[in-house]
């Protein structure tokens, strides 16, 4: 048996073939588009025919009359006002961020005290739950044992502690001895691998004297907003503030309006490092033999060159003046890493080291993005006709 014919299959093409050998007025195009429009064949087949055009609209929009190109025009102004209107609210956003920073800098203070050992917590301080407590509690449950095990658990534990009070002494000694919070800004950098890249295992001495990384925002033009990073007195080098400073335009960019996205870092500068004797880390020396053209002899050349270091971070390639065209691709490249790294640190690692010393705010993305992907696989597989919204 023969399917019965699918109205809906008709092709655009179709459709023209049969009001040719109709009797319709040549330029009567009201009565085709009419025609047309009534057929749903036609109308799949001019969606699809759409469809096939996104992401190059451009011929599509020049085909459009003139009418029309008038009113995508003020729905461009629309647009420009839509977007000036985004840009004051990230300035509110900006003036909200200075009137809760004092708040936030008396609670990033308490922190700095704690982790530089300038302050020991109180035990009301103290007072939060923790998986090591767990542990704890169950390691004291096993060691109420029955009265009857008590006597002969006394007798060899106090033969065995004769033996290991000396190891266990040395133990809790070094336990005293340890101050605040050691190395907690170089376990951050190394537990993210976008900060562990940047850091070299002879960087990694000095950045156990990191003691606090601050955030200090700017309202003044150049506004934007400065990273401190305060080091103990140490060996390296003599200053005991790094600052590295980043710009941010608010407003949309009058060459290019529509390419706003909200705040960007549009330039960053760094500092000057002081550093003592055979300590600079960010340049190394190379040995490299030199023949002379006319008498053929060889000679050793000592040269000095940048070494990778996570202090370059504060040497960030300049930004020229005038039109982005004259950024090279390296140059383009390094800066984005830069203003992603400051953005980075200003946003997730300051506000919540803690989290990143301990690994819990990496563990958290991670099940963030698989329960997201859990859930488009269930959402697909569960509403396979259902449209999704772009």
């Amino acid at each position: 048996m023969s399917e019965p014919e699918n109205p809906s299959s008709e092709t655009v093409e179709d459709v023209e073939e049969e009001l040719d050998g109709e009797a319709v007025e040549a330029g009567d195009s009201q009565a085709i588009a009419a025609q047309l429009m009534k057929n749903p064949g036609v109308l799949a087949a001019l969606q699809d025919k759409l469809s096939s055009i996104v992401g190059s609209p451009s011929g599509y929009i020049q085909s459009l009359p003139k009418e029309v190109k008038r009113r995508i025009k003020a729905l461009k102004k629309l647009q420009n006002e839509i977007i000036n209107v985004e840009a004051e609210f990230y300035k509110e956003v900006n003036l909200l961020e200075l009137k809760y920073a004092p708040k936030y800098t008396a609670l990033f203070e308490k922190r700095k005290e704690v982790v530089s050992a300038a302050r020991e917590p109180t035990d009301e301080e103290c007072d939060w739950p923790s998986d090591e407590e767990e542990e704890d509690e169950k390691d004291e449950e096993g060691k109420l044992a029955p009265d009857s095990q008590q006597g002969e658990l006394k007798d060899k534990t106090s033969l065995e502690g004769a033996k290991e009070a000396g190891g266990d002494g040395e133990e809790k000694k070094a336990e005293e001895d340890t101050k605040g919070i050691p190395s907690f800004w170089l376990t951050i950098f190394k537990n993210v691998d976008m900060l562990s890249e940047m850091v070299q295992e002879h960087d990694e001495p000095i950045m156990a004297h990191l003691q606090d990384i601050q955030v200090v925002i700017h309202d003044k033009d150049p506004v934007g907003f400065s990273l401190e990073f305060r080091f103990e007195p140490n060996e390296y080098f003599t200053e005991t503030v790094l600052t590295k400073r980043y710009e941010m335009r608010y407003e949309p960019d009058p060459q290019d309006p529509f390419a706003f996205e909200g705040p960007e870092i549009i330039k960053c500068t760094g500092c000057t490092i002081t550093w003592n004797k055979g300590k600079n880390v960010t340049v190394k020396q190379i040995k490299k033999k030199q023949k002379h053209k006319g008498r053929g002899l060889t000679r050793t050349v000592t040269k000095q060159v940048q070494a990778d270091s996570f202090f370059n971070f504060f040497n960030p390639p300049a930004v020229p003046e005038g039109s982005e065209s004259e950024v090279d691709e390296e140059i383009e490249a390094l800066l984005g890493a830069d203003f992603e790294i400051g953005h980075f640190i200003r946003e997730r690692i300051v506000p919540r080291a803690v989290l990143f010393f301990t690994g819990e705010a990496i563990e958290n993305d991670d099940y963030d993005d698989e329960e997201n992907e859990e859930s488009s696989s269930s959402d697909a597989q569960g509403k396979p006709n259902e449209c999704k919204q772009q």
